[in-house]
Order: C-alpha cells, then structure tokens, then sequence
C-alpha cells in the first residue's frame, strides 16, 4: 500500500517531525490551560493568569516530546522502507515498536521492552483500524458500469410504480380510539 499523499523519505521526517510537535503544543497547551487554571488561587484573573503561566511553562516541553517520537518514528520507518524496498503497515508496525524501546531505553530493560510492547500493539491498533476503514469505505469509491446503473435504475422504477417504500411500509392513518 503505497502512500502518494506523503512527502519522499528524508523530507518526511522533518515533516512528521514538525506536525508531531505542532499537534504537542496545541494538545500540551490546552491540557496545561486547563491544569494552571484548576491549580490557580480563586478569583478568575488569577484563574487565567495561572492557565497562561502553565501554557507558556509546559507546552512547549510537551510539544518538543513529541517532535522527539515523530522524528525517531519516521526515521526509522524511513529505514525500514529503504531496507524492506516496500511499504506496507508492518513497516509502521515495527517502527512503533522500535521507537516505544528507544525512547525507554535509559530506564532499563524492563521497561524498555514493555514500551516497546505497547508502542508495537497501538501502531498495529492504528493500522488495523485504517485498514479497515479503507476497507469497507472502498465499495462507495467503486465505479458503477453503464449496466450497473441501468439496473438500478430499472429497479428503482419498478418500486416507485409498485408503491413500495424504501423505508418501511406504508400505513393508513388510523384515528385514535374515542375514550
């Protein structure tokens, strides 16, 4: 499954770099907006001076987190692209596996391998996922032959003449009964 949508490989790690850290910062700001705005003293102008103060403290570690994991993750799918000569959600896969070790590994091998874990079973999670949906949304991207349509058409006529509805049966309307 090849992905046309997507820059080629060297550009695609600053790219997946840049929109991870985009998406941390606005996710990490609004997370820190909220935390600094429950953790300020009463009054609402120490309420939002607090959620500001928290946004400009944490927001950009939290957005520099995760440029650090797009960047590992893309790297290494980039390798794994050029090593595999193919591109398939194995390679994402094991990309997410590989980056939940890595980034794991200075607090040991325990840890380093259950993150490891966790980061292969999301990915295989995300692309189970995307494969399906593509998958079961494919059939409305299909293309109708010319005989196709006039079948359909020729049975759509045919319930439009026979009275049938599409969406159940037709009922009389009934009055109530008197009390």
């Amino acid at each position: 499954m090849t992905e046309y949508s997507r820059e080629p490989c060297p550009f695609r790690i600053i790219e997946d770099c840049g929109g991870a850290f985009a998406m941390g910062a606005l996710g990490g700001g609004a997370f820190q907006a909220i935390k600094g705005f429950r953790n300020a003293p009463a009054g609402l102008k120490y309420r939002f001076s607090g959620g500001l103060a928290a946004v400009r403290a944490r927001s950009g570690q939290v957005g520099g987190s995760f440029a650090v994991w797009g960047a590992t993750f893309s790297a290494i799918d980039c390798t794994l692209v050029y090593c595999r000569r193919k591109e398939d959600p194995w390679n994402a896969i094991i990309s997410g596996a590989a980056t939940g070790g890595i980034l794991a590994a200075r607090t040991g091998l325990t840890s380093m391998l259950s993150s490891a874990l966790v980061g292969g079973i999301l990915l295989a999670l995300i692309e189970g996922v995307g494969i399906a949906v593509a998958h079961y949304s494919a059939d409305s991207y299909r293309q109708v032959s010319p005989v196709e349509r006039q079948e359909i058409y020729k049975q759509q006529h045919l319930q439009q003449q026979q009275g049938f509805s599409p969406f159940g049966a037709d009922y009389d309307e009934v009055s109530p009964p008197a009390l």
